[in-house]
């Protein structure tokens, strides 16, 4: 189930690529860099934050969150 919201979604993605991109652009960067870019950027593709769920916090619109068991 989905608990990232299209603007939340769009944000991590840009972070993550960003982050991702200082790592490889300033390379002696720490590798804490590009893990965290890739975290934030498998949040975003994925749509959900393992902390959200933990704290109940959902920035989807009700009508993405629903499960309709239809195939798209």
């Amino acid at each position: 189930m989905r608990n990232l919201g299209d603007a939340d979604r769009g944000f991590r993605g840009a972070v993550g690529i960003v982050l991702i991109g200082i790592y490889f652009a300033l390379y002696p960067v720490s590798s804490l860099v590009l893990w965290a870019g890739a975290i934030v950027l498998g949040t975003a593709l994925l749509g959900w934050c393992p902390p959200y769920s933990i704290l109940g916090i959902n920035t989807c619109r009700a009508s993405d969150n629903q499960d309709t068991g239809e195939l798209v």
